[in-house]
């Protein structure tokens, strides 16, 4: 059997009528009806609707040359086409709908770990429909089936898939590593930040009271003056804090810059991996599904 365009093939069954004691100058064979009388009679005939369809039946005569005798034979050619319905229906459909559900993974997000799960599922359903297909497939064929082509590209554009969507997740996990490590030293160094200006803040309260102590025995006037100067002190001292609070940010900022440039390029990039993978994909699929129906069906 031909079964390279399984379950979509036609098969051929001949049988051969001779004499095999008396050559053609002792006995003639011809046959009693031609091919379109044999056709019509098989077909009125035949009632059982089973797994073929019987589509032709043909009659050739033909001789055969052996020692220097020629023979005789009437052929006919019993030509069967298979009922694909069941086989589409249990088998090519579901890996069908699987390619289809791999396709529309590509909405789900990246970050969560659903993507990855869905997609080895669908993986997982693909291998046993393989194992079906290992039973429902005929063992002998000269050729490889375009059942078994069609399958096993299906297979490995999945399995780039999830290779793809591995790369994608780790870059994301990173991503997010990075805002997580930033975050908690920002943390710590807003801590450390507040205790410092906490510590600073009792000394100069008891240098104005200290201030204010020693004023107390002068004059009217001269308690407004000292306490003109003490408040322009006061506000000095408070730009001064906010001078090296922003030098501090902006020496913060000077060193977060190199990973946040980092984790920006990394999210870019499997942006970008993703989007081209999805461009890939579903050229890829539109072409092989073409390919493989125009095969089937020439």
């Amino acid at each position: 059997m031909d079964v390279h365009k399984f379950p979509f093939d036609t098969q051929e069954c001949s049988i051969s009528i001779g004499s095999a004691v008396h050559c053609v100058k002792e006995i003639r064979m011809s046959p009693f009806s031609n091919s379109s009388r044999a056709t019509q009679f098989s077909r009125e005939i035949m009632k059982t609707q089973g797994e073929w369809e019987f589509l032709k039946m043909s009659v050739e005569s033909s001789n055969l040359s052996l020692y220097d005798r020629r023979w005789e034979l009437l052929t006919y050619t019993v030509t069967i086409k298979r009922r694909p319905l069941l086989h589409v229906i249990n088998f090519l459909l579901p890996i069908l709908f699987f390619l289809i559900l791999d396709l529309a993974s590509f909405f789900i997000a990246d970050h969560r770990g659903e993507k990855l799960g869905f997609k080895v599922t669908v993986l997982l359903a693909i291998s046993v429909l393989l194992l079906i297909l290992n039973d429902i497939l005929p063992s002998m064929s000269n050729k490889t089936p375009l059942i078994a082509t069609y399958c096993i590209v299906i297979f490995a554009l999945m399995l780039l898939s999830l290779l793809e969507t591995i790369l994608v997740t780790y870059l994301m996990e990173k991503d997010s590593e990075d805002e997580l490590w930033e975050s908690e030293e920002d943390k710590h160094k807003q801590v450390k930040t507040n205790c410092s200006s906490d510590n600073k803040k009792p000394n100069g309260c008891h240098c104005i009271c200290q201030a204010c102590d020693s004023e107390r025995q002068q004059d009217l006037l001269n308690a407004d003056e000292e306490v003109n100067n003490i408040s322009h002190s006061r506000d000095t001292n408070v730009l001064l804090l906010i001078l090296d609070e922003l030098k501090k940010l902006q020496n913060m900022m000077n060193q977060h810059l190199g990973p946040r440039e980092e984790r920006v390029k990394s999210v870019f990039w499997a942006k970008r991996i993703n989007r081209f993978f999805f461009i890939f994909y579903v050229i890829t699929v539109s072409l092989f599904l073409s390919f493989i129906c125009m095969e089937w069906y020439c």
